[in-house]
């Protein structure tokens, strides 16, 4: 599978990452100097010729944030500079997605900030996975492949072959990505509304579905906090549910994520690598992993090679 003209550069957000992608494709992972100063200002340095080549930035923008989005926004100025033919912004987990519209009078819309960030710093093009919304798409001025993860939880999912299967969607706003994976696996679907009936009173969580003596598979493109999915384990085996796991692509686990986890209700949480995993989530007994590098590497392949991307998500 090498490519003459491919080249695939990645910042510190994930490097583990990066080269399992480079490994896949049997190419090299380009050589770059990304640090920064004493005060903090991001420094990059290309290493190598990448005059007309066809380069792909990998590097999720996850905490720090900022940091790992500033390392992307330089790098490409870096090899526009040095002449690249074509660079795309291959971010597996795009941050900042969540602010994709005015939640309340007088915020900012950041994804689109950051769009527009990342198309004049340079980039011909942008690989993502799982977008929060599937609307931040249209915030570039250049093409845009958003890939899923879903081939990759539903394989799992059948491996594990849970008796009596149901998946649940953890919240309303999560239905159509919830009825999408019960589709393709033939099973029941369930929803959590949730709901605070009057300000400081407590949150009443209703299950849309029969939940009695089934194993529950609690489907999210992303978890954070992990107070959503932790509730949502605790409603459910309120309601007899037998077994509750969480399939999420994107493992941010901020704050006190890990210690909600641990305590919780929910008997295993599985995630992907677009993220590196936070120390203290290594070692949890509850979180597994699964890698996304083979779907990078195929989906940019087909990039290079101007091939067609949608139809590795086609029946």
């Amino acid at each position: 599978m090498a490519h003459g003209n491919l080249m695939v550069f990645s910042g510190n957000a994930n490097p583990v990452l990066a080269a399992q992608v480079a490994r896949f494709l049997q190419i090299p992972i380009g050589r770059a100097e990304v640090g920064a100063f004493s005060d903090g200002e991001v420094f990059v340095e290309i290493l190598e010729n990448v005059r007309g080549r066809d380069v792909f930035v990998l590097q999720p923008t996850c905490a720090p944030t900022n940091d790992h989005l500033m390392e992307l926004l330089t790098m490409i100025d870096a090899l526009k500079r040095a002449s690249a033919n074509r660079i795309t912004a291959a971010m597996p987990y795009f941050g900042y997605a969540r602010q994709d519209r005015k939640s309340r009078s007088r915020t900012a819309i950041t994804a689109k900030l950051v769009a527009d960030l990342i198309t004049s710093a340079g980039a011909n093009r942008v690989l993502t996975m799982d977008l929060h919304a599937d609307q931040i798409q249209g915030f570039f001025d250049v093409p845009v492949d958003n890939i899923y993860a879903s081939p990759i939880l539903l394989g799992d999912i059948w491996r594990q072959s849970y008796p009596e299967l149901i998946v649940v969607s953890p919240d309303v706003g999560g239905v159509v990505r919830a009825r999408a994976i019960a589709k393709r696996l033939e099973v029941d679907l369930a929803i959590i509304d949730k709901r605070r009936p009057r300000p400081n009173d407590s949150v009443v969580m209703n299950i849309i579905g029969d939940v009695e003596g089934r194993t529950c598979v609690l489907v999210d493109d992303m978890v954070d906090t992990a107070n959503t999915l932790c509730e949502a384990a605790h409603a459910l085996k309120a309601q007899g549910a037998i077994k509750v796991c969480a399939y999420c692509t994107h493992p941010v686990l901020s704050g006190p994520a890990m210690e909600r986890i641990e305590s919780s209700m929910l008997d295993e949480l599985v995630v992907t690598d677009t993220i590196p995993l936070r120390p203290d989530a290594r070692g949890s007994g509850k979180i597994r992993v699964l890698s996304v590098a083979e779907l990078l590497a195929e989906t940019i392949r087909r990039i290079a090679e101007e091939d067609s991307v949608s139809s590795l998500f086609m029946d």
